[in-house]
């Protein structure tokens, strides 16, 4: 069975179309990466997917399901949560405080004190900053609250924008281990990445958006070696 599917995928702002015919499809438990360059509608993709911006046409399914006529707010009930670009933490909350939000919705504010450990458990940072203020934590620990507010959600499908955006080489490594722990506990993560070397060595299955439109697909180690992809992404 697909976790997520997408087919047809139509979107945009206003009267500008940004997504053309866009389509794909991830199993369960997999890493799926989409790159390409910037203004190609990556974030589009990943909003229109999570329900923030309307779609024009097209069928987007969750374990065999529709849900693009579901809102935001049902779409996180149903286990599709986003961890925007930029992390969006509250920076005069806590780290506690930020991940509980991440909790709200009945099926997982149930659990919230369960789920709290097992972030706690993924990220001992964040126990040790539990009380802190999320603006005054370093980038990469704000990336950390981020992906953890996202799994305080219980999400079947975890959709990434840019996690290793603006983050330190070092830290860039520690958010990919991350991502793979959560993969192999079993959460299907989706992820728009501008570093497309590491994305496409940690992904299942890759695929490269230009224009609004996917270009190129296949599995991620097999897209390294594309000639294509070498020369206009990693430049050799």
């Amino acid at each position: 069975m697909t976790m997520l599917e997408i087919s047809d995928l139509h979107a945009g702002y206003g009267d500008v179309p940004v997504l053309h015919g866009v389509a794909l499809a991830i199993e369960p438990g997999a890493i799926g990466a989409i790159v390409g360059a910037n203004g190609a509608g990556k974030t589009t993709m990943m909003r229109a997917v999570s329900g923030i911006i309307a779609t024009g046409q097209g069928e987007i399914r969750l374990a065999g399901e529709r849900i693009d006529h579901l809102p935001s707010g049902r779409r996180v009930d149903a286990g599709v949560i986003l961890v925007p670009e930029g992390r969006k933490l509250f920076p005069s909350m806590s780290v506690r405080d930020n991940l509980e939000l991440g909790s709200l919705h009945p099926r997982a504010k149930s659990s919230r004190a369960g789920t709290l450990e097992q972030v706690f458990d993924i990220f001992p940072r964040l126990r040790e900053r539990e009380g802190q203020l999320a603006g005054t934590l370093s980038g990469g620990e704000q990336q950390m609250c981020a992906i953890g507010r996202g799994l305080m959600g219980l999400p079947q499908v975890l959709l990434l924008d840019e996690p290793s955006l603006g983050l330190a080489p070092v830290v860039v490594e520690q958010i990919f281990g991350i991502v793979r722990r959560i993969r192999d506990e079993g959460v299907t993560v989706l992820m728009v990445e501008q570093n497309v070397r590491h994305a496409l060595a940690l992904s299942d299955r890759a695929w490269v958006l230009e224009h609004g439109r996917i270009e190129i697909e296949g599995a991620g180690r097999e897209l390294l070696g594309d000639e294509r992809i070498r020369k206009a992404y990693l430049g050799l």
